[in-house]
């Protein structure tokens, strides 16, 4: 399975961590929405699409199964977001 298109959208929100958000589409036929650029800490990070549960936890309902998918998502994603960052700017 390949990764065939990324878009990202930045958010402007000063007062968010929450910075872009992202979609990918697998092989021109499936799409995964509201992927998540955030500032934390130690920089950027990924966070998958989530629902909050009835006790109020962060629950992912699309991530990766293995190292090797998580990675290539993270990149793509954040490569989108930096290309986007850069265009604003």
């Amino acid at each position: 399975m390949q990764i065939t298109d990324v878009r990202a959208r930045i958010v402007k929100r000063d007062d968010s961590k929450l910075k872009a958000v992202a979609s990918i589409t697998f092989d021109n036929c499936f799409v995964v929405h509201d992927i998540k650029v955030i500032e934390g800490n130690e920089g950027y990070f990924v966070a998958m699409p989530s629902r909050k549960s009835s006790e109020g936890e962060h629950k992912d309902i699309a991530h990766p199964i293995n190292t090797e998918t998580r990675e290539a998502i993270i990149k793509v994603v954040l490569d989108a977001f930096y290309a986007e960052k850069d265009k604003a700017e």
